[in-house]
């Protein structure tokens, strides 16, 4: 069982940079929001455990790894996922000092919501750790802070383009995970069909699909589950049919996607007809 971190909620502030603020919370349990957004820019660090993110429209599951951002006034939330421990740090950044590290006369929004860029995310990480640090002077703290932001135009356009040119290639893994989703598969596999090394794989199918080729598996393991169990077969069946070693696994992987047990399930949906 994966340990259960600390109710904590640190700030960070300084006088001297007004322009930017910090943020740590271990247990994201504790903090629940309603949708809302910022006159600032936002940028956080998942670093424990998963949360659901939703931006605008947009709705991701998000798990340790993932970065995510948000512009001045988008509508957006995070919270936990049926009680699932999870951590996270986040930074608010002054529009005006952002425009400055854009080289530019006003704010340019950013276009992503999303990263799991792991360069980027340990970088992030670094400068939060700078800016708790109270060893580290307010000027080193300032030069991070510029370094990081000046440089993330730069990093968040070399991922998009790396994962437009690698689209082609995810397209082909997500195909084989569906059309082969109820039988054992291995990365190397999937990693041949695309065309892409796996670690190379793993990244760009997070980063496109807001999951691992694992996590999209089961998911769609689940969703055939759902359609068997709608058309009345029995839930062991269903369960072996969908590549689980036995319903029990099933039940739990079932009710963390659909927040309903299998049973629940079949006995609210209608039969479907011949």
């Amino acid at each position: 069982m994966a340990p259960r971190p600390v109710d904590a909620h640190t700030f960070w502030r300084d006088p001297a940079l007004p322009f930017l603020e910090a943020r740590q919370v271990a247990d994201g349990r504790a903090v629940c929001y309603g949708l809302h957004s910022h006159s600032t820019f936002s940028i956080g660090a998942v670093t424990y455990g998963r949360s659901s993110y939703r931006n605008g429209r947009h709705r991701h599951d998000v798990v340790a790894g993932a970065v995510v951002l948000m512009n001045p006034e988008d509508a957006h939330a995070c919270n936990p996922l049926r009680s699932v421990p999870w951590s996270y740090r986040m930074l608010y950044l002054d529009m005006a000092w952002l425009a400055e590290m854009q080289q530019a006369a006003d704010f340019i929004p950013y276009a992503a919501a999303l990263s799991t860029d792991p360069d980027l995310y340990e970088s992030l990480n670094r400068l939060v750790d700078v800016l708790f640090d109270a060893e580290v002077e307010v000027f080193a703290k300032e030069c991070a802070a510029s370094a990081f932001f000046g440089d993330l135009d730069t990093r968040l356009d070399r991922i998009e383009a790396q994962l437009a040119m690698a689209t082609p290639h995810l397209d082909r893994a997500a195909d084989f995970i569906t059309e082969h989703c109820t039988r054992r598969l291995r990365l190397t596999e999937i990693a041949d069909v695309s065309g892409l090394s796996p670690s190379y794989l793993v990244r760009a199918f997070r980063a496109r699909h807001g999951m691992t080729p694992h996590a999209y598996q089961l998911n769609r393991r689940i969703q055939f589950g759902q359609s068997e169990l709608r058309r009345g077969r029995p839930i062991v069946d269903v369960a072996l049919s969908a590549g689980f070693a036995d319903q029990a696994h099933f039940q739990r992987v079932f009710k963390q996607h659909v927040a309903a047990t299998p049973r629940q399930y079949a006995r609210l949906t209608p039969l479907a007809r011949p």
